[in-house]
């Protein structure tokens, strides 16, 4: 594990020992807002990672998305280090109620 990867992972980490539990483990998603974002950064890097993360932290708001919603398994086609906010979703429907839309009817 890179040391920035590995750094960001104590860092969320210590939040879910210590003020994840002040606040209250109230996410509406799954996984939550923390682990999605360590998941992120693992497995796409700390740049885009993060952003993906903070996006999804933006969408868990009173108005916001509820539901599953996994780290996609490879970054968008038009996101790159200029023009990071592109990494992240930033609202519209959860990966699997896009899915569950296109889907072919039985």
């Amino acid at each position: 594990m890179k040391p920035v990867r590995r750094a960001a992972h104590y860092a969320i980490r210590t939040y879910q020992l210590t003020l994840s539990a002040l606040v209250g483990r109230q996410c509406r998603h799954m996984p939550s807002c923390s682990e999605f974002t360590d998941e992120a950064i693992q497995t796409h890097g700390f740049w885009p990672g993060g952003w993906m993360g903070l996006a999804r932290i933006c969408r868990c708001q009173p108005w916001g998305t509820a539901g599953y919603d996994p780290v996609p398994e490879t970054p968008p086609e038009t996101a790159g280090p200029l023009t990071p906010w592109r990494y992240g979703r930033w609202r519209g429907p959860l990966a699997c109620e896009a899915v569950e839309q296109t889907s072919p009817k039985a």
